[in-house]
């Protein structure tokens, strides 16, 4: 089952996180998930600069080791970086000390500052731990724009139905990813309807 939201316990659960900003105002927060990725990320911040649009980048430790410059380039095109883990790890698969130190790595390469938890797993007690020192973000609208096998029409279905003021909105940065070809136009379309984008700075370490 797809769920195109959280479930409406995940605010209790997880009391703190960060889902939708509230607002009457039409404002979404764009971030993105994976990166960095040297065929993705290039496309996706060009995309980003015609429009003069910043986003909240959740990049992986290990790429972000890999590809540095990526990461410079994202800071310097005045977006932010969040932490993503270093392994891409799922938070109800593996053990809190090998977790707390997988998201401690990565920190180094990306952001001490604030998290998202990959696949949005995460235990309780990973969460108390971890909200003592990261904002940890979550999200209101998943396009499931990682999964080719929804289609890119599909999840562009699914950012213009669902939006309402104050989404934050989870795209991935990968090859693979529907994303690289649907961003302009669900911009386009939010941009028609009376909305604007702002940057999702929380604490950031730009």
């Amino acid at each position: 089952m797809r769920l195109f939201r959280p479930c409406l316990i995940a605010g209790w659960l997880y009391p703190g996180a960060l889902f939708r900003i509230q607002t009457d105002e039409k404002l979404l927060f764009l971030t993105f998930d994976d990166g960095p990725d040297p065929d993705s990320t290039p496309h996706l911040l060009d995309l980003l600069e015609t429009y003069d649009i910043k986003a909240l980048f959740f990049c992986v430790g290990s790429a972000s080791e890999k590809y540095p410059d990526l990461i410079s380039r994202i800071k310097k095109n005045g977006h932010v970086i969040g932490n993503h883990g270093f392994s891409h790890l799922s938070g109800w698969r593996t053990g809190k000390k090998r977790y707390l130190s997988d998201i401690s790595r990565a920190a180094q390469f990306t952001s001490p500052a604030f998290f998202r938890p990959p696949f949005g797993h995460l235990n309780l007690s990973q969460f108390r731990k971890l909200k003592k020192t990261f904002k940890i973000v979550f999200w209101d609208i998943m396009a499931y724009d990682f999964d080719p096998s929804f289609g890119n029409q599909n999840s562009l279905r699914i950012l213009k139905t669902k939006l309402r003021p104050g989404s934050i909105i989870v795209l991935h940065d990968t090859v693979y990813s529907s994303a690289n070809t649907i961003l302009g136009e669900f911009i386009t379309y939010s941009l028609k309807e009376g909305y604007r984008f702002e940057l999702l700075d929380i604490g950031s370490d730009k």
